[in-house]
């Protein structure tokens, strides 16, 4: 029995989101593709169909994920508030998957560093864009440095085995970055 083509493309979403919570959750290595294709209601035998390898589905994956952001500006103050809970930092199958899978993505292939890297791009842009009130250049290193901080935390409280030392992280690195205020001088 043929498929039909929106068939095809509604498996691919399953597959990709599947694969998206499962990388997150357990990382690259950690899941087969006969996991992800069980997870997403479908047959191993069906992967190759979609996707030429794992790598290829890595890759895709990612780009899936990062590009479900939107386009629009974030405001930093109000994405920290979101973003340095310990909801979040607790949801590792549906959190944030730059903190969840930047360390592997290194070790991945040149397309899954890509995907990453447009990712990284787009968020420190959006997030430029959510400053107004300040220079470009005052704008960027903000992003740059906020999204750097945020990361760097929940990576950090998700690591503590120390439940009060990881929600302090959370805390103090959102309580920093509402007060971190740009150097009008700086350039």
């Amino acid at each position: 029995m043929k498929v039909s083509r929106e068939q095809v493309a509604e498996n691919r979403q399953c597959i990709l989101e599947a694969a998206s919570r499962l990388f997150r959750e357990r990382g690259f290595d950690a899941v087969t593709v006969a996991e992800v294709m069980k997870a997403a209601g479908l047959t191993h035998g069906g992967f190759y169909g979609y996707f030429g390898s794992k790598d290829d589905l890595i890759a895709e994956t990612l780009t899936h994920v990062l590009e479900q952001g939107g386009e629009r500006a974030i405001d930093p103050a109000a994405f920290a508030a979101a973003y340095l809970t310990p909801a979040h930092r607790d949801d590792l199958a549906g959190g944030c998957p730059t903190a969840g899978l930047a360390g592997e993505t290194i070790r991945q292939s040149p397309q899954a560093r890509a995907a990453m890297t447009e990712g990284l791009r787009r968020t420190i842009e959006r997030l430029s864009e959510g400053m107004p009130d300040m220079t470009a250049a005052q704008a960027r290193r903000a992003a740059i440095g906020s999204w750097a901080a945020m990361v760097g935390a929940v990576v950090l409280a998700r690591l503590a085995d120390d439940p009060k030392l990881s929600d302090e992280v959370l805390k103090q690195t959102h309580a920093w970055i509402r007060e971190k205020k740009p150097d009008a001088g700086a350039h």
